[in-house]
C-alpha cells in the first residue's frame, strides 16, 4: 500500500516516463513519408508507433494511480492537458534538424532504455515491472536498428560524419535531462520501486561513450552534475502539443 507522498512521487515519475515516450514517438512520426529510403521510412514509422504504444502503457499506470479508466483516460492525458503540464525532457520535443539528428537522438534514448528497463523489471510495484517487461522486448530491436545507423553514419562519408558530430554536439548536454530525478524520487528509490537515475546515467554513459568514439565521433565534455530543469518549458513543446491536440480541441466529443 502506497502512502500519499509516495503515490504522488510515483505518479509524477510514471507521467514523465509516459510523456518522454509519447512525445518522442510523435516527433519521430513526422518522418513518415520522408525517410531516406523506402525500407527505412517504414522501419522508422514502426519504431515511432512502438514509442507511442509504450507511452500508452505508462499512461495506463497513471490512470490506475488516479483511479481512472486505463482504457480511456490516456486519451485525456494526451489530448486535454496543457503543454506546460507535460513532464517530458525537452530534448525529446526538439524539432528534427536532419536524419542524423533524429537517428542519434533515438539511439541515445534506446541506449538509455536498454539500461533503465532491466532495472525497472526489479521494481516492487508490479505494474511497473510488467510494463517494463513488455517494452523491453521491442527495445531490443530499436537499439539494434539505431546502433547500426549511428555506426553507418559516423563511419560513413565526411559529410555523414560531420552531420552526426553536429547532432551529438547539439544533443549531448540536453539529453542529460532524461536522468534528472523528479521531486521526492528518493522515496521511490528507497522503496525499491524505481532505480536511482544517477546510477542509470553512469551505466548509460559507460555504454554509449565507447560506442560513439568507435563511430569516429568526439563526445563533448560535460560536468558531473545532473541539474537540468525537470519539466520542459519551451516553445518546442508548446508548438508540438498545439499541433498534436488540434483536432481534439476542435471536436472534443468526436467519435472515431
Amino acid at each position: 500500500m502506497l502512502d500519499d507522498r509516495t503515490r504522488a512521487a510515483l505518479e509524477s515519475k510514471i507521467l514523465r516516463l509516459a510523456d518522454n515516450e509519447f512525445i518522442l514517438g510523435h516527433r519521430n512520426s513526422e518522418w513518415a513519408g520522408h525517410g531516406p529510403i523506402l525500407e527505412e521510412d517504414i522501419a522508422f514509422a514502426n519504431l515511432a508507433l512502438d514509442e507511442l504504444g509504450h507511452g500508452i502503457l505508462w499512461y495506463r499506470i497513471v490512470s490506475m494511480l488516479r483511479d481512472e479508466d486505463p482504457e480511456t483516460y490516456p486519451d485525456q492525458l494526451v489530448y486535454q492537458r496543457d503543454a506546460q503540464d507535460f513532464r517530458n525532457a525537452d530534448v525529446v520535443a526538439l524539432p528534427h534538424a536532419d536524419w542524423a539528428f533524429s537517428m542519434l537522438r533515438q539511439f541515445l534514448f534506446d541506449a538509455y532504455e536498454s539500461v533503465h528497463l532491466p532495472a525497472l523489471l526489479a521494481s516492487r510495484y508490479a505494474p511497473i515491472a510488467e510494463a517494463a517487461a513488455k517494452i523491453k522486448q521491442e527495445e531490443v530491436f530499436h537499439l539494434h536498428h539505431t546502433k547500426a545507423w549511428a555506426l553507418r553514419l559516423g563511419q560513413g562519408t565526411d559529410e555523414s560524419n560531420r552531420r552526426m558530430q553536429q547532432a551529438l554536439d547539439t544533443l549531448w548536454t540536453p539529453f542529460r535531462q532524461v536522468f534528472v530525478s523528479t521531486p521526492d524520487e528518493s522515496l521511490l528509490v528507497d522503496s525499491c520501486i524505481t532505480p536511482d537515475l544517477r546510477e542509470i546515467h553512469v551505466e548509460w554513459r559507460n555504454t554509449v561513450v565507447p560506442f560513439l568514439e568507435s563511430s569516429n565521433l568526439v563526445v563533448p565534455e560535460t560536468s558531473a552534475r545532473l541539474d537540468a530543469p525537470d519539466v520542459a518549458q519551451s516553445t518546442h513543446i508548446n508548438t508540438l502539443v498545439a499541433e498534436l491536440q488540434e483536432v481534439s480541441r476542435i471536436a472534443p466529443n468526436a467519435a472515431w
